[in-house]
């Protein structure tokens, strides 16, 4: 038999078993932490009207509640688990672009006849333009919404599929990329947003990843497709490849049909209740939800003192920061940065060339090299996806930026000293493949997740959006020169010079990264304020309900 016993603190109805009650710390300015015995459990009541026979509840009763959460535990869990994937469709498309267009390429350059320069532009424009469309997707989806963005982002780039399937020339196949790297740009930077506002606070961290693995799969997908279709005639087997791209669309039409808008964004437009139901929705205790909204609310300016307080245009606030916005857009704008010059995008597009250097000439050995980059890259996607929200995001991007600085130093040095043969062949796989795996454990998902986490809910579409032209703009700038600079300081000088720039984001990482595991979007605001400070020993009321045991 159990032993129990309740107490009401501030309006808390709490109940702990086995351990009695806990440990009540007072600061002096009536905070107040509790800290619990490992045994210890509560729960948080809304009202007294839950509690049934005085200070007893039935084994029965007990038992049914029990049975009854545990039930809407797993609806909740599987409905916004289905939201993230949905969500996450557009990231496939950009995955499959990068993928595909490593093949096509070739077949490009056969049937239009176009120069290397031509190459490194066609490739790289989709980067550049992306960030136009990142640009734009912020005030789109504080416009329309974050759903109605990214089904606007699917129409785009399905405009750019098309046009550059029936392109007769090089400047017809130009303006079909530039169309595709608008929509990407809309899609890339909404989804993590999206995920993280519907997300709850104990599991953001995995699901705001979904992105990154689709964009993985997308890849994987491209390297099939080069694959099948590289046995068609030249003038038609790259048309086939590129037109393969629009089929993810109709699953994103799909998709609109059946996930919710953002709660947060529903509270920016005032439209209160709408945002309630999709909090009960998302949400695994009924309990949560008003007092997540409360929070929403509060966050979004309409709190008891803010109605009426007129609010700076949000571009001018980004353009005039705070002290703790400012930090915080160095973070998300950085972080996005050295995801990308880094040289993961390079890596992935021109893995087929890096290895030539090394020694390998015949084409099927480079294609199997080639895929072995594409499966280690979305298998070690994984392992991040089961660790970010346990043990948080700022260990991971240590063990990837400090991993991705020696595994690029190790293939600077293969290519340089150690000539071609096979040994310098599986030093630079080895190479290329630990520089991906590390990317994929760290920063390549945990920069979008923190970037979507990071920014108050008034500025969070267009900061996240300035944070991903940072991304595209890096990754547009590294696709369309590396070639240009190989030639210039040879392979292995390139890969040296990603070295030194991995090595500078571990130090960024240290000085301008906070750890938000576990932290509602309203709570992590207060991480870059100069007066916060955080017992771990102590626990906020404020997260009370996140430390509820499961059995």
């Amino acid at each position: 038999m159990k032993f129990l016993k309740k107490i009401r603190f501030f309006g808390w109805n709490l109940q702990f078993l086995e351990m009695g009650l806990p440990k009540i710390q007072d600061n002096g300015n009536m905070e107040v932490g509790l800290s619990l015995g490992a045994n210890n459990k509560y729960r948080r009541m809304d009202d007294d009207s839950e509690l049934r026979n005085g200070d007893d509840f039935g084994e029965d009763y007990d038992a049914a509640q029990h049975h009854r959460q545990m039930e809407r535990s797993k609806t909740t869990r599987k409905y916004v688990f289905a939201c993230s994937v949905f969500a996450s469709l557009n990231s496939v498309l950009l995955g499959y672009d990068v993928g595909v267009m490593s093949g096509a390429i070739l077949f490009i350059q056969e049937d239009l006849k176009i120069t290397e320069v031509q190459q490194e532009v066609l490739i790289g424009i989709l980067s550049v333009m992306s960030l136009l469309g990142s640009l734009g997707g912020g005030r789109t989806s504080d416009a329309i919404g974050r759903k109605w963005t990214m089904g606007l982002a699917a129409i785009v780039f399905q405009l750019g599929a098309v046009v550059m399937t029936i392109a007769p020339t090089f400047r017809v196949l130009m303006m079909g990329r530039i169309l595709s790297g608008i929509g990407i740009g809309f899609g890339v930077m909404i989804a993590p947003v999206y995920i993280a506002e519907i997300s709850p606070t104990v599991a953001r961290g995995s699901l705001t990843s979904f992105p990154e693995i689709f964009i993985n799969l997308g890849i994987l997908l491209g390297y099939v497709s080069n694959y099948v279709f590289s046995g068609l005639p030249a003038h038609s087997n790259w048309r086939v490849m590129l037109a393969v791209g629009i089929i993810p669309s109709i699953f994103i039409a799909f998709a609109l049909c059946i996930i919710p808008e953002s709660p947060r964004w529903l509270v920016l437009q005032n439209r209160v209740d709408e945002a309630r139901s999709v909090l009960l929705k998302t949400n695994e205790h009924e309990a949560e939800v008003e007092e997540r909204l409360a929070e929403i609310l509060l966050a979004a300016g309409h709190g008891s003192n803010g109605g009426g307080t007129e609010q700076k245009a949000v571009w001018r606030e980004l353009l005039s920061p705070s002290p703790a916005l400012a930090r915080m857009l160095i973070a998300g704008f950085g972080i996005q940065s050295f995801q990308q010059i880094t040289g993961i995008d390079a890596t992935v597009y021109y893995s087929p060339k890096i290895f030539q250097a090394a020694g390998i000439e015949d084409k099927s050995k480079l294609l199997a090299a080639t895929v072995a980059v594409g499966v280690t890259k979305t298998a070690f996607i994984l392992i991040a996806i089961v660790l970010i929200d346990r043990v948080g995001r700022k260990p991971l991007l240590y063990v990837s930026t400090i991993g991705m600085t020696v595994c690029l130093f190790s293939v600077g040095v293969t290519l340089s000293f150690f000539g071609e043969g096979s040994f310098a062949v599986a030093l630079a796989i080895l190479g290329v493949c630990g520089n991906v795996a590390f990317f994929s454990v760290g920063i390549g998902p945990v920069c979008w997740v923190l970037t979507s986490e990071i920014f108050p809910l008034r500025v969070r579409a267009q900061a996240s959006a300035l944070g991903a032209v940072g991304n595209r703009l890096c990754s547009g700038f590294v696709a369309m020169s590396f070639l240009s600079v190989a030639h210039a300081i040879t392979f292995g000088g390139t890969f040296f010079l990603f070295s030194a720039i991995s090595a500078v984001s571990v130090a960024f990482v240290y000085k301008c990264i906070p750890e938000t595991k576990g932290k509602s979007l309203e709570q992590i605001e207060l991480l870059f304020e100069d007066r916060y400070e955080l017992q771990e020993s102590e626990v906020q009321l404020g997260d009370a309900e996140h430390l509820v045991q499961k059995e």
